[in-house]
């Protein structure tokens, strides 16, 4: 059997989607409210739901808990690696972050479950995944309605880039690891990614002119960028609403593109997609479409 942890989640949602859809597959997922019919309670924060979670599941997909304070990260990671070798797991996939997010806030937690994960007593495949496109659209989306009407995209990017990656293209990887596993797995065979390493870095990067000129096209009148200073976009996130951790998190993002950190230059992600990623700038005119319709105004 076959679990992926977090389907209420995007990612999450996707794997457990694409591995429903492999022929000869026993399939379940994973959530905090898990019912035992639909889905199975799976609550990171829960350490006695996972050991029986995890009965009988011969391939974890580990999809990462997400954005929270370290300490809350690690024990609930702490708790989930521990749990999967209680109950006999015998190979977790687990969703990390690219090398090219070393510096980023958010990486200590992975870092230290792929440490983890390693000492653990079953096979481990690492998928370190690249930012997703999100991120970029996102920012591109949030700024559409500014810049409708003053024809400014203003952004704490300086001069760098980010290679961002379609989380749809990330769930493809972890459902052909996963499917290739169990099938292995089925047969006698160890998994053919046990050990294996894979950095699923996105091969276009993005910067505040490339947003800028998707923000033109789209909402059909000339947008530039406008670099901002750290400081200034620091307060702009603090009127957001957004917990403090979560504002340190996007500014360190920040911070890494201006220092040409987050562009990168090598990725396992066109050999484990035969048919190619995802156009990431087709996915920003999309979103930023989407935004614009809802809530940008026509201009007469």
């Amino acid at each position: 059997m076959i679990l992926v942890t977090g389907i209420s989640g995007g990612l999450g949602g996707l794997i457990f989607r694409g591995l429903s859809a492999e022929d000869g597959l026993d399939v379940a997922g994973g959530t905090r409210s898990g019912d035992g019919a639909t889905a199975r309670r799976i609550d990171f924060d829960d350490p006695a739901s996972l050991t029986e979670g995890f009965r009988g599941v011969d391939v974890l997909v580990f999809v990462s808990a997400g954005y929270a304070e370290d300490d809350v990260v690690l024990a609930r990671h702490g708790a989930v690696v521990d749990a999967a070798g209680a109950a006999g797991v015998r190979h977790v996939v687990y969703t990390s972050l690219a090398r090219s997010g070393d510096l980023l806030t958010i990486a200590l937690p992975h870092r230290w479950t792929e440490d983890r994960l390693a000492a653990a007593p079953f096979d481990v495949t690492i998928l370190r995944n690249g930012l997703y496109a999100e991120v970029a659209a996102g920012l591109a989306t949030a700024a559409a309605a500014s810049a409708a009407e003053t024809g400014v995209f203003a952004a704490a990017f300086g001069a760098g880039r980010v290679s961002v990656v379609a989380k749809e293209d990330l769930a493809e990887v972890a459902v052909r690891v996963a499917t290739e596993t169990q099938r292995d797995l089925a047969s006698g065979r160890r998994s053919r990614h046990a050990g294996k390493t894979y950095e699923l870095e996105g091969v276009e990067a993005v910067g505040g002119q490339d947003i800028a000129e998707v923000l033109s096209d789209t909402l059909n009148r000339p947008v530039c960028y406008q670099p901002i200073s750290l400081s200034t976009a620091r307060e702009a996130l603090a009127g957001s609403g957004q917990d403090p951790y979560q504002i340190t998190h996007t500014l360190s993002i920040f911070s890494n593109i201006r220092a040409g950190c987050l562009e990168a230059h090598d990725t396992d992600l066109t050999t484990l997609l035969p048919a190619g990623p995802r156009d990431v700038r087709d996915q920003l005119v999309q979103a930023v479409g989407e935004s614009a319709h809802q809530s940008v105004p026509s201009r007469t």
